[in-house]
């Protein structure tokens, strides 16, 4: 299906550039999966994420407060928008403890089941419609993260239950955000998230007392994963003003392929048959929501 027949109401050439945009978004987000696991193998997650939210608010003030001024931290419904970024902050650092027992890429894959979670409870809490197509796909969604996380597969029992808690974080995330856009600014919520991420993760930080001290290499990937990250959810955010989610979420999907290519290249690891299925059909699934949402 062509750009215009996804989008009628959008430029292909917009349509175009914001595909692009969340290629590279998620190309990034992959890279910051991979450099998490990396770390999180020497050290504690609390350290790598306070530094990550650290470069992710410094990064949102020097770039965006001078363009938006006092309205960059101006909410209208603070205690919701604080409990936002507290669900981001414990599928963070959840994400990060299943990397550390897991591979990249069925870790990313499993995680996709908030989407689907979204979905099916946008229907139960914000009166939202769903379609057959919809409960088709959402079964679906499931099934690939039953073909991933199958007895057999290897996989640590406890890596998949912090991936399950994950999605369930997430998907608190997305429907909070989902109930807030109507009242708050895009940049208001993101710079929230990163300052309840910066505090909590810095108090959790300084109550580690055993464990190594990074060193200068390690210590500028810890760097790097903030602004790789910062950069990604910019790219994100561009994105989403150029064209609708019904065009852009499928490509989304792609996230599961870079983190499973960077999990090869950098771990060796490359999922079996059964999991590699189970990706697909949570790949497919997704832009089969996606698409029927933008019909």
């Amino acid at each position: 299906m062509s750009l215009p027949e996804i989008a009628p109401d959008i430029p292909v050439d917009r349509a175009l550039k914001a595909v692009l945009l969340v290629v590279a978004a998620v190309l990034l987000f992959a890279l910051a999966d991979t450099v998490g696991k990396h770390l999180v193998t020497f050290y504690a997650a609390s350290l790598v994420l306070a530094v990550r939210y650290l470069v992710n608010l410094g990064l949102l003030g020097v770039v965006m407060w001078p363009r938006h001024g006092a309205a960059l931290w101006r909410t209208n419904r603070l205690g919701l928008v604080i409990l936002r970024g507290l669900c981001l902050a414990a599928a963070s650092v959840s994400m990060l403890a299943a990397l550390r027992l897991m591979p990249v890429g069925e870790t990313v894959a499993i995680i996709y089941v908030a989407p689907f979670a979204v979905l099916l409870l946008a229907a139960r809490f914000l009166g939202e419609s769903v379609s057959l197509s919809g409960w088709i796909a959402a079964f679906g969604g499931f099934l690939g993260v039953l073909l991933i996380a199958r007895p057999g597969s290897g996989l640590d029992p406890l890596g998949v239950a912090l991936c399950l808690f994950n999605a369930a974080c997430a998907t608190a995330y997305h429907l909070l955000t989902r109930i807030l856009t109507r009242t708050e600014t895009t940049m208001a919520m993101l710079f929230h998230t990163a300052l309840v991420g910066a505090v909590v993760f810095s108090v959790m930080a300084l109550g580690v007392r055993h464990g190594p001290l990074p060193g200068l290499w390690d210590s500028a990937l810890m760097l790097a994963l903030g602004v790789v990250a910062t950069v990604g959810h910019l790219l994100f955010t561009a994105a989403y003003r150029e064209a609708p989610a019904s065009l852009l979420a499928p490509v989304n999907y792609l996230h599961i392929l870079f983190a499973t290519l960077f999990s090869w290249l950098v771990f060796s690891h490359l999922p079996d048959g059964i999991s590699l299925l189970g990706m697909a059909i949570i790949a497919a699934a997704g832009s089969l929501v996606a698409m029927r949402a933008g019909r």
